[in-house]
């Protein structure tokens, strides 16, 4: 019989999150449950130009947000949280082959990765490439103004 002791407790394991030194264009790199969760603090400009995004225009048009409804649009606002819209947090793996998407980069000024040429916008919305799928939103909450919970 397996021990699910180790996985069940895998999957609870929460990390906090000092926001506090993250202004305006700035992100960090946290490591949640081996995976890279990328936090980034977008400016109004990043904001504004994922909000203009029409949703026709998007490859996947689900939000990929653990803390929302399966089916919820892969609106900026469903990307966020609301009240903390500038926030951005997301696991940052392609999610065509799992490699590592470079931020800041690309034709959509979001994340790009180098081994196939993935875009993805200042949402983590896959604009161009084969990956398949916007970037996942793990569940996280603010506790305060400078920390977040992920997990």
């Amino acid at each position: 019989m397996a021990d699910l002791s180790k996985s069940e407790t895998r999957t609870t394991e929460a990390v906090e999150v000092d926001v506090s030194s993250l202004t305006p264009g700035m992100s960090l790199v946290v490591n949640w449950h081996g995976q890279p969760v990328v936090v980034r603090n977008r400016t109004e400009k990043e904001m504004m130009d994922s909000q203009a995004v029409n949703l026709a225009d998007l490859n996947d048009p689900i939000a990929r947000n653990a803390n929302l409804p399966a089916d919820a649009p892969a609106t900026d606002v469903n990307r966020a949280t609301p009240g903390k819209e500038a926030w951005m947090v997301m696991v940052q793996v392609c999610t065509h082959s799992g490699c590592i998407p470079l931020g800041q980069q690309g034709d959509f000024g979001g994340w790009l990765c180098p081994c196939h040429g993935s875009q993805y916008d200042t949402a983590g919305r896959i604009r161009k490439g084969p990956a398949p799928e916007n970037m996942a939103v793990p569940v996280y909450q603010f506790v305060s103004d400078t920390k977040i919970r992920i997990g």
